[in-house]
């Protein structure tokens, strides 16, 4: 994400992406594209009921150089996995 400067500040933004219902690899493609043209600092939160996402949001990254914020889980059996982009 080299290049932007218009980081902002951490906490500040954050984006919801709904992958309930989603399979592999669907969930990481949608938070890839949602990150794409989002600033520094932006939070994106992954809604998802793959359990599979548990273990690839935080590979996703850590291989792209994002921070991996945790994960929370909410009504209905979901998961909100959380990254700050960098």
């Amino acid at each position: 994400m080299g290049g932007r400067d218009d980081a902002v500040e951490p906490g500040s933004a954050h984006i919801t992406v709904d992958a309930t219902g989603l399979l592999c690899p669907l969930p990481i493609i949608e938070l890839a594209r949602a990150a794409r043209d989002l600033a520094p600092g932006t939070e994106i939160s992954v809604v998802c009921t793959d359990l599979a996402a548990r273990t690839d949001v935080p590979a996703w990254a850590r291989m792209t150089g994002h921070e991996f914020v945790g994960e929370k889980k909410t009504d209905g059996g979901a998961v909100a996995l959380t990254v700050r982009l960098r």
